[in-house]
């Protein structure tokens, strides 16, 4: 590859690789439109609309449109990572997910913004970077229809509807898990960070720190 300088044994392979690079998807779904770089990828994607998934995990009984997919799922059960990086040791469920890792040992980022130049190690991220020049956001809340970039920072939004994070007391729901615990106790009356100078008590810890300013008259 003329771009990162990968090495394959076959030609084929190598203009699947350069796609990675350029962005090129030639298959498309003419169901739902969704571009893919493989034309195995569009086969098993077309199995999502039309309900064939022939391949059963003997274990829980999900079923998967084709057997890597299946693979991957019993590795949930066995727990089994048979891909490891050689650099950390690290073990992976899947290939892929190694191949990422591993550039966070070399710095190499192969998926290049074609509009400002940014690179990325992975495609999802240079995809949600992509959305900050086209101001696409398609990912849509179905309470309050409030769009995002990206599929995290819509489920971050979501919490503010479903409150994720409940306190058992008053029934009050927060975004963050932090957020809970703080907030659980006004009702404990629980204080854990405490002024070594004066013996006062916080429920916070950015509450102590401005509160030991008083004391060292640093006040920025």
């Amino acid at each position: 590859c003329y771009t990162c300088g990968k090495a394959f044994a076959r030609k084929s392979t190598l203009t699947v690789h350069e796609r990675t690079h350029s962005g090129d998807k030639p298959y498309q779904c003419h169901t739902c439109g969704k571009d893919f770089t493989e034309k195995g990828h569009l086969t098993r994607h077309e199995r999502s609309h039309s309900g064939n998934s022939p391949y059963q995990c003997h274990t829980c009984g999900n079923a998967f449109a084709d057997q890597s997919s299946l693979t991957q799922h019993e590795r949930t059960h066995s727990g089994k990572k048979p891909y490891q990086c050689d650099i950390c040791g690290k073990a992976f469920t899947q290939k892929s997910t190694l191949t990422v890792h591993e550039r966070t040992h070399s710095g190499i980022k192969p998926c290049q913004c074609h509009t400002c130049g940014k690179a990325f190690a992975r495609r999802s991220t240079l995809t949600r970077h992509e959305r900050t020049h086209s101001g696409n956001k398609s990912y849509q809340c179905h309470t309050c229809g409030k769009a995002f970039v990206g599929k995290r920072d819509l489920s971050v939004h979501e919490r503010i509807h479903s409150g994720t994070y409940t306190c058992h007391t008053c029934g009050k729901g927060f975004i963050q898990k932090g957020h809970l615990t703080v907030h659980e106790r006004t009702h404990s009356g629980n204080k854990p960070y405490q002024c070594h100078t004066c013996g006062k008590a916080f429920t916070e810890k950015g509450t102590l720190t401005r509160h030991e300013r008083t004391h060292s008259a640093n006040k920025p």
